[in-house]
């Protein structure tokens, strides 16, 4: 059984106190109409006493509910902010990461480009200089 805060005990307290209270005035010698008058006083009392410990567990659980509701929301609120801010870093580790990465994309077309050339260069170099022993082995 849930923990209410004591609302079971003060029920069973209430409900044996009644119970008490109606035996005593039963077994009491008085004559009938003050008997009855006893029993409608403590009847009375009892539903009086039953509506203001309803009173104040209404007031309990509506605090309660509004504290609840305050709670949710502030945790709720922490949470899109945290959200949010991994959100930004995300997005600028992804920006650093692809302005990086294009950074070292165009130092690697610098040296195929340049690689490229000086193969060209070189083929153009051995060209020649074939060129050149070929016309000086028909002379």
């Amino acid at each position: 059984m849930a923990d209410n805060g004591g609302g079971d005990k003060l029920v069973y307290f209430l409900i044996g106190a009644g119970i008490g209270a109606v035996t005593a005035l039963l077994f009491a010698p008085k004559a009938g109409s003050e008997l009855r008058a006893e029993i409608a006083d403590a009847t009375r009392r009892g539903i009086d006493q039953a509506r203001e410990t309803g009173r104040e567990v209404g007031t309990r659980a509506n605090e309660y509910y509004h504290t609840g509701v305050d709670r949710a929301s502030e945790i709720a609120a922490r949470s899109k902010e945290t959200v949010n801010e991994l959100a930004t870093r995300g997005k600028e580790a992804v920006e650093d990461l692809t302005s990086r990465s294009k950074e070292a994309i165009e130092r690697q077309r610098a040296q195929v480009s340049a690689a490229i050339e000086a193969g060209k260069q070189g083929y153009r170099e051995a060209k020649q200089a074939d060129k050149a022993s070929a016309a000086v082995e028909e002379s």
